[in-house]
């Protein structure tokens, strides 16, 4: 059986860590885990945390008070063969884990859709039309579709994956960009998190980029760039272990 590990970055989530934890709580198995790196918090998220008394749970300090780094600490620790990112204020769906295994049987890669919500989860709406298909890596690399927080994916791809470049700007984004390299990917048209905007987000999933044009070409010329470097590095190891 294939054990999952649940990759969560917190920083200051006292008030929605334990609505996302019995979410994912509730669809894990004995054997899997959750990883939690946390960026200093200065609140209860720990103590909140600690409280479930729950031995799937595995937390792990960090003082980077970047929010890249600290999904990479997170992900170094994790010894699943299955690797579930999540953020730490938004709500999975019940049947997510199971769907997401499913997938994974013919793919080495998902993400999903998502639905947004602020405080009431009833007014929650699909971030992208259910009937439109992201599964082209141009059309991605574009505009990026791929949300951490909807990702699960093999745990071989770390290889090619870690360490995370220190020069971009999405975690997703490059590992995406890494399981479209290095095997098969698939964008599922359903949303299968509550993804919860609030103004301590971590990041501006579902928001408007405030980049000009030519910021936005130079992110992508610098994701060429990094993708590249690390092909010829991997392509370098495997050259002198034959």
């Amino acid at each position: 059986m294939e054990k999952i590990s649940v990759c969560i970055a917190t920083y200051n989530g006292e008030l929605y860590i334990e609505d996302q934890l019995d979410s994912i709580l509730k669809q894990l198995r004995p054997n899997d885990e959750i990883i939690i790196s946390d960026d200093s918090s200065t609140d209860r998220t720990i103590e909140i945390i600690k409280a479930l008394r729950d031995t799937r749970i595995k937390i792990f300090h960090s003082s980077h008070r970047n929010l890249i780094l600290n999904f990479e600490n997170a992900i170094e620790k994790a010894s699943g063969d299955i690797i579930f990112l999540s953020d730490q204020d938004d709500i999975w769906y019940p049947n997510k884990v199971e769907i997401l295994l499913n997938k994974l049987e013919n793919y080495d890669l998902i993400f999903t859709n998502l639905n947004i919500f602020n405080e009431n989860i009833k007014n929650s709406q699909a971030m992208f039309p259910v009937d439109k298909d992201y599964n082209n890596v141009f059309q991605n690399f574009v505009k990026n579709h791929c949300v951490g927080a909807t990702m699960a994916f093999k745990a071989h791809l770390l290889k090619y994956a870690l360490p995370i470049p220190k020069n971009i700007e999405m975690h997703d984004m490059w590992i995406y960009l890494i399981g479209a390299t290095y095997g098969k990917t698939f964008y599922y048209r359903q949303p299968l998190i509550y993804y919860r905007r609030h103004d301590s987000n971590a990041s501006n999933t579902g928001g408007k980029t405030t980049n000009s044009l030519l910021e936005i070409i130079k992110i992508r010329i610098t994701w060429i760039k990094v993708l590249l470097k690390r092909m010829e590095k991997i392509r370098k190891h495997n050259k002198n272990i034959k």
